[in-house]
């Protein structure tokens, strides 16, 4: 088996004392400042890719449903993104922590334990996640909208294949497979959501909600177990076959902090869409949707940033290099914000006519555009902070901000949708969002010394001992 240089430095760094150990590990990850750059720009690229196959699905969508019936499909869709984002119960992110912390100091029977349980563990929970949700749908059949209850039945199927892609996306991006990692789940099942609904559509089937919810469940099977043949091919020429260990208990003990933060960080990306069609029709919803997809856009730097520097921030930590780790972080905000910053304008001076390509009417969702990009550069202005957070060991304060931000976020909506409609939603969203980047940024300050704003100068101001600490 091929061994890579940067695994023969780490194997020879075993073997030093633990200052010596720190040192070499801090020159691997200063000397791959390249490898990041070039990650990086892998991860642009697909998710550009990405994003604009998944823009131009939905227009097609939209218009072979047609307003009614996308309405319908973005509302259930929208609890199979709400639901399926949290069952693997933070694995997926832990994974960016154990995986190279196992790997690089040398405890392969615990890499093979957490790599093989946590793929069991994930397809197990979303199963019984998926019996308690149609349960839950048949209890509240009489309060649910007719047009709806066989979608969301149907939803169910979706959510083991969801919780898997999401730990094996995890592991990927722990050994910079990027690719593999996101083109199945943003890409293949994109594809094939278009070329099968379209087959639909020209066969003379009818396309409604129902029809988009059963080709998006074959959709993201198809691709997910592609996604495991590939991952596990890699993983064998990797690791050698041994015995496992599991430690379940630390696994979740990390994990489930940061389930808190990504449950309540989707729940205030979704909150707006779930209680806007509480009082509002589901054109209005529709017209919603694709204003918000289409200025989230801007979102895919921010995946591309924290995709390839979440694992490293574990890393910095572990070789206890601070200085290095503050100027690692101010370069990922910077390759946030400033992008980001760029399409955000790009969206705002084309949204109208890209609007218009979702049908008539849409054009309509144009002023909210300006409302939601206030907080999404809000949030790009501070960078991939939330990861950094996760990654060293403050979970659970940033699964507090987050809870504030979604109980923020679920006032306002009830308070401002009856009376303005989907400018409520917007006006509520961008508020959370942006109440949050101040509470994080003052959080990753004083708890950690990192300035993480995008003005400013980076440096590391190490906190003053307690005797709690």
């Amino acid at each position: 088996m091929a061994v890579t240089e940067t695994e023969s430095a780490l194997e020879a760094s075993r073997r030093l004392d633990p200052a010596g150990w720190r040192l070499r590990l801090t020159s691997l990850l200063r000397s791959e400042n390249s490898l990041v750059h070039r990650l990086v720009g892998t991860i642009f690229i697909i998710r550009v890719a990405a994003a604009a196959l998944a823009f131009v699905s939905q227009i097609f969508i939209a218009r072979w449903m047609g307003t009614f019936e996308f309405g319908i499909y973005v509302y259930v869709w929208t609890w199979v993104l709400l639901i399926g984002q949290s069952l693997d119960l933070g694995l997926a992110t832990a994974s960016q922590r154990f995986v190279p912390e196992y790997r690089d100091r040398g405890l392969p029977a615990l890499l093979r334990g957490y790599i093989f349980g946590t793929s069991w563990l994930s397809v197990g929970i979303a199963i019984g996640c998926a019996g308690l949700f149609a349960a839950g749908v048949w209890l509240l059949r009489d309060w649910v909208n007719d047009y709806t209850l066989v979608p969301l039945y149907l939803a169910c199927l979706i959510f083991p294949a969801y919780a898997l892609a999401n730990v094996q996306d995890g592991i990927s991006r722990s050994y910079d497979w990027m690719g593999l990692g996101i083109v199945p789940t943003y890409i293949v099942r994109q594809v094939l959501l278009t070329v099968l609904l379209a087959a639909a559509y020209y066969g003379g089937l009818p396309v409604d909600a129902t029809t988009g919810i059963v080709i998006a469940g074959v959709s993201i099977w198809i691709a997910v177990l592609g996604q495991t043949l590939v991952l596990h091919r890699r993983l064998r020429r990797r690791i050698e076959p041994g015995p496992r260990e599991y430690r379940v208990k630390t696994w979740f003990a990390a994990a489930l902090p940061i389930l808190l933060v990504e449950g309540f960080y989707v729940l205030l990306a979704h909150t707006d869409v779930l209680v806007l069609q509480m009082f509002r029709t589901p054109e209005e919803v529709a017209v919603y949707y694709a204003a918000a997809k289409t200025i989230a856009l801007l979102s895919f730097v921010f995946f591309a940033v924290s995709a390839t520097a979440t694992h490293r921030f574990s890393s910095f930590h572990v070789a206890g290099d601070h200085e290095g780790l503050a100027t690692f972080l101010a370069q990922t905000v910077r390759w946030t914000f400033w992008p980001s910053l760029a399409v955000g304008i790009a969206l705002l001076a084309l949204g109208k006519p890209i609007l218009n390509l979702f049908g008539p009417d849409f054009d309509q969702g144009y002023p909210l555009m300006f409302v939601l990009v206030i907080g999404l550069l809000a949030r790009a202005s501070i960078g991939p902070v939330e990861k950094l957070l996760n990654m060293l060991g403050e979970q659970r304060i940033c699964a507090v901000i987050y809870l504030g931000a979604f109980l923020l976020n679920l006032a306002l909506c009830f308070v401002m949708i009856p009376a303005l409609g989907a400018m409520g939603a917007a006006i509520a969203t961008a508020t959370a969002l942006s109440a949050e980047t101040v509470v994080l940024f003052i959080v990753t300050r004083r708890r950690l010394g990192f300035h993480v704003f995008i003005f400013g100068r980076p440096d590391f101001k190490p906190r003053t001992a307690t005797p709690a600490d």
